[in-house]
This record gives C-alpha cells, sequence and structure tokens, in this order.
C-alpha cells in the first residue's frame, strides 16, 4: 500500500484536530500545547509546520514556556517533521527519547455495522466510566476536558453485550482522514471480539464521511493491538516519537 508523504501530513494534522490540548500557542508554526495530566500528546510540541528561520530560538521559546508551568519540555516528531534536521537538534540539547508510536493506515472500505455497536454524538456516562476505567488515573480528569473539546464531525461507539458497553472508540473526521481514538475494552471482557466490532462499526461509520484513509495511533511495543489492527488491513506507514527534557 503506497503512503505519500501528503498523506502521511495529513494523517497527522488530523491526529492533532481530534485531541484538542487545553492550551496552545503557534510557535513559528509548531503548535505547543499544554493540558496537565499525564497525556503525552497533550503537552508536546506537534512539528508538522515550520514558518521560522531561526529554530534554536523557536526551541528556546517553547523550553521557556514550559518552564513557566513547571512542566518538563516535550516535542513529538514524526517522519515528515519540520525542520527534517530537528529530532539532531533535540539530542544535542540533551532531549531524550519517550514513547514512541506507530501511525497506522488502511483505506476505508464501506462494510455493514454490527448491530451490537451503537454510536452517539457525545460520550455517555457508560461510554466514559469505560474508557477512562482503563486508562491511567492521571489522564482521566484532563481527558474528559479533552473530550468534550473533540470536533466534529464525531462519533462516540460503544459494544454493548447484555445490559453493558464494554468496548469503546472514538472517530474523529479531519482533513480527509478518519482518526481513530480511545479503543478500550473492559479488562473482564478482552479477547471476546468486543474492540473489533467496535472498530467494524467506526469504519462502517466512516466510509459515509468525507475522508479516504482511516488511521490510529498505537504504541510502538503494544504487540497485540498491532497484531489486531493488522489482521483488519491496518499497515504501518509511520513512527511518531516524543523527546523529552
Amino acid at each position: 500500500m503506497e503512503i505519500s508523504r501528503e498523506d502521511r501530513e495529513r494523517m497527522e494534522r488530523a491526529h492533532v484536530r481530534a485531541w484538542p490540548a487545553l492550551r496552545t500557542a503557534d510557535i513559528d508554526g509548531w503548535l505547543w500545547r499544554s493540558s496537565g495530566g499525564g497525556s503525552q500528546r497533550a503537552n508536546s510540541v506537534s512539528t508538522i509546520d515550520f514558518r521560522g528561520n531561526d529554530f534554536p530560538a523557536a526551541i528556546a521559546d517553547v523550553e521557556a514556556r514550559y518552564r513557566a508551568l513547571g512542566a518538563p519540555a516535550r516535542f513529538q516528531t514524526f517522519d515528515a517533521t519540520s525542520p527534517a534536521r530537528l529530532a539532531d537538534l533535540l539530542r544535542e540539547r540533551g532531549y531524550r527519547q519517550s514513547g514512541p508510536t506507530t501511525t497506522m493506515f488502511k483505506r476505508i472500505a464501506p462494510s455493514p455495522a454490527p448491530p451490537e455497536v451503537e454510536s452517539h454524538d457525545g460520550a455517555s456516562v457508560e461510554w466514559l466510566q469505560v474508557y477512562l476505567g482503563e486508562i491511567t488515573e492521571n489522564r482521566r480528569a484532563v481527558n474528559t476536558l479533552i473530550l468534550e473539546r473533540v470536533p466534529a464531525p464525531r462519533a462516540f461507539f460503544g459494544y454493548r453485550r447484555g445490559t453493558e458497553i464494554v468496548a469503546t472508540a472514538l472517530c474523529v473526521i479531519g482533513f480527509g482522514c478518519a482518526v481513530i481514538e480511545c479503543v478500550t475494552t473492559r479488562a473482564d471482557r478482552r479477547r471476546t471480539g468486543a474492540a473489533r466490532a467496535v472498530l467494524a462499526a467506526l469504519e462502517a461509520w466512516a466510509a459515509g464521511q468525507d475522508a479516504d484513509w482511516i488511521g490510529l495511533q498505537v504504541v510502538t511495543g503494544n504487540l497485540p493491538a498491532v497484531a489486531l489492527y493488522e489482521s483488519m488491513g491496518f499497515v504501518a506507514g509511520a513512527t511518531n516519537t516524543f523527546w523529552v527534557r
């Protein structure tokens, strides 16, 4: 499957749009983000674009903003980061790599949605109980606030078994891409096909939106999740790296 640089950039922009940080600033095209809590993405600098002429000065600006908050300086780079040598500059300044993720891509294909999966425009109490119950405590409060800011078009998916929601996912459309977020299965219901059903319903919904690619970002070392996505036709197309000092 051919994935162009333009497609990688579109998907990265869509991921940034899908998970809006609570505080942002434009630094010569980079998007500085701060939200508190344990999310790396919502507390790092997105580096898709750089319009300035002095990126050491821009890095210093980033560091000063995080320092004022008492937070570590953190950047998020990917295959098409601008400027291309940013990773080398960060390494020279003493930054270390943290938490690489893989962006996986799939061409959207229309398919029927499993009847057990329901979708809504917002996150229900049941949906939040499942999703928040499976993430770390230091991310719950901030992620709840971020979910309230997720832009449309969007849909929240829940797999219902009996009377209970046991698996969740979120899809957000942007830049011609359908971004998958918040894929979670309740611990006592894993390996039952719930996550696969939720993703199938999500793709069926995305097929009716203005998008040609569907994608997600997964921790590179999460081999069970990567295997699930590969079995559904997703392929690795880009790598994101967090740099922290």
